[in-house]
């Protein structure tokens, strides 16, 4: 079960307005509350992700990008 939770993740980037950009992967579910928090753009938000909890100033952040699935060619071996 955990390992198909991990599939699940995507890598998503997070760009501030000082250029830097933090890449982390996250699941749909904390992507969709990330991005909830950006529309109120104001103070600080904590993101859980796999690499671990990272506070983030929403008035800093410039842009989210998520990465388009893996596209994969043959046999997975899974269900």
């Amino acid at each position: 079960m955990a390992e198909k939770a991990k599939d699940s993740a995507e890598r998503v980037e997070i760009g501030f307005s000082g250029g830097q950009v933090m890449s982390t992967r996250m699941t749909p579910a904390q992507f969709k509350e990330l991005r909830s928090a950006l529309g109120k753009a104001d103070g600080w938000h904590d993101v859980e992700s796999e690499d671990g909890t990272v506070a983030l100033d929403l008035g800093q952040v410039v842009f989210v990008r998520k990465a388009r699935p893996e596209h994969r060619i043959g046999f997975t071996g899974g269900e």
